[in-house]
């Protein structure tokens, strides 16, 4: 059974389907985005300090500012989890919407914005820029479900991967526990090794 065809985990806005693009591109500077409109994209994005834990730490903050950005540009989660110092998510925008670079932009202000209402110091750039992200992020177009299957995996199992659980099931900041609930996935699911061997935009240690 496909996870995508099937529902999985989609926090679906009506009528955003995903649409399928047989090319990607896998290098994560110096090159031009795939704007597909209507597409499924798997992002990665980090904060500038890989030190920190402003995710987790902030999460009902980054929990608002996606909720903001969706109220605003509607867009589906269909999988997404978060560490404290990156997450990886799985996106499909609407039809003939391929701007994902503004929605990520509006995330990423929106957290900044609360965290500084809290009083959390953030550090800036020589050119007044605030530096709680990186400024660069992983992107990669889903191709077709089999692809969409593998980084769906990839996300729930990255906590695993990271020596944060042991299991999938005990990482909190994770679709990987709605999928269960909706009866798509089993809540002893441990991943395989084949789907998380690639880095998926994540440094290496």
């Amino acid at each position: 059974m496909s996870l995508h065809s099937s529902g999985a985990i989609r926090y679906r806005h009506p009528n955003i389907r995903a649409e399928r693009n047989p090319g990607y591109l896998s290098n994560i500077v110096g090159y031009r985005r795939n704007l597909l409109p209507g597409g499924t994209f798997f992002f990665t994005l980090a904060l500038a300090d890989r030190r920190s834990a402003a995710l987790i730490d902030h999460v009902t903050a980054l929990r608002s500012a996606f909720r903001v950005a969706r109220q605003e540009r509607p867009f589906s989660i269909d999988a997404i989890v978060v560490l404290p110092e990156h997450l990886h998510a799985v996106f499909t925008l609407p039809p003939n919407d391929s701007d994902f670079p503004g929605r990520w932009r509006r995330i990423k202000g929106c957290f900044s914005s609360e965290l500084l209402k809290r009083g959390v110091a953030i550090e800036r750039f020589p050119n007044g820029e605030l530096a709680l992200w990186q400024r660069r992020y992983w992107e990669h177009t889903i191709r077709d479900d089999a692809d969409f299957v593998r980084h769906i995996d990839c996300i729930h199992y990255n906590p695993v991967k990271h020596g944060s659980v042991k299991r999938v099931r005990n990482w909190p900041y994770s679709s990987f526990h709605l999928h269960v609930r909706r009866g798509l996935l089993p809540e002893d699911q441990a991943g395989e090794a084949d789907t998380v061997s690639a880095t998926f935009g994540e440094r290496r240690r």
